[in-house]
């Protein structure tokens, strides 16, 4: 828990949400993020993880990709969004909010390489065959997941009434998270700069 409970670039993207669009769409942002780490979790089970964490280009290419990403998102927050004139946030689309969320945790490749080298530690061979055990750990990760990035969208949605309101306050928040989304994919794109 303590492990989920440090925000990332999921947690940032499920709270923009629900900041944004109320509660619902948090929680569709969580449902994609954690749709991502399904394949994160088979990915791990298949031991393709382990070939990301041992091939530096597959790690880099994942890495880029997932960098460019969040500095997309980023600018994006920061050159669109709502102005002070606009009187209301648009709504973006559920399956977008999913696809986003989705794509935010698939591109992250530090998630890939924490599945790879969290899980395998509880599996244990003597209980059989490791791929189920690894499904089986991933699934209480999820589900620990999916609880505490549902309470931050609950949080952040029921603090948000205020900015929901404000046409400058949600200019702020966009530049907010414009800046974050920025700094996040710096992050990522730093990402084992030292390894080799």
């Amino acid at each position: 828990m303590a492990l989920l409970l440090v925000p990332g670039p999921a947690v940032v993207y499920i709270v923009t949400r629900s900041v944004a669009q109320g509660r619902a769409a948090g929680l569709v942002s969580v449902l994609g993020v954690h749709a991502g780490s399904v394949v994160h979790v088979l990915a791990a089970a298949l031991g393709i993880s382990a070939l990301l964490a041992a091939s530096a280009t597959a790690f880099t290419v994942v890495k880029y990709l997932g960098a460019a990403y969040l500095v997309w998102l980023g600018v994006r927050k920061l050159m669109g969004g709502s102005g002070p004139e606009t009187a209301e946030v648009a709504a973006v689309p559920v399956s977008r909010l999913f696809g986003e969320g989705f794509v935010v945790n698939v591109l992250n490749p530090k998630t890939a390489i924490f599945f790879m080298a969290f899980l395998p530690q509880f599996a244990d061979p003597a209980a059989g065959p490791i791929a189920p055990q690894i499904v089986l750990l991933g699934a209480i990760w999820i589900a620990l997941g999916i609880a505490s990035d549902g309470t931050y969208a609950f949080l952040s949605s029921a603090l948000a009434g205020r900015l929901r309101r404000s046409a400058a306050a949600r200019r702020r928040l966009d530049i907010g998270s414009g800046i974050v989304y920025l700094g996040l994919g710096a992050a990522a794109a730093l990402t084992g700069e030292g390894r080799k």
